[in-house]
């Protein structure tokens, strides 16, 4: 079954958070995902905001997990770190 990588994101350091967009595209697309949305108009009804919403599709929960500990993707999520504030959550699609 297909599944969303869904992250919120507030940015801190937009200059080492652009570090880690630009590795991370890669890392990501590398495991089979694909951006459905980045950024983009939202409205926010409950919860916190945050201004930047991501969501990739993957062939599977798994794929997706897989990419998340991979080296290229922690390479890049090394720079978000202490550049952002994030949640981020798969959920798999049950059409």
């Amino acid at each position: 079954m297909p599944a969303l990588w869904i992250a919120h994101v507030t940015v801190t350091d937009a200059d080492a958070y652009g570090r880690y967009a630009k590795l991370a595209g890669p890392a990501i697309a590398a495991h089979g995902g694909e951006f459905i949305a980045r950024g983009g108009r939202y409205v926010q009804l409950e919860g916190t905001d945050r201004a930047r919403n991501v969501v990739a599709r993957f062939p599977s929960v798994e794929a997706a997990e897989t990419c998340y500990h991979s080296a290229e993707y922690q390479e890049a999520l090394d720079h978000a770190r202490g550049a952002s504030e994030r949640d981020l959550v798969i959920v798999e699609i049950t059409e």
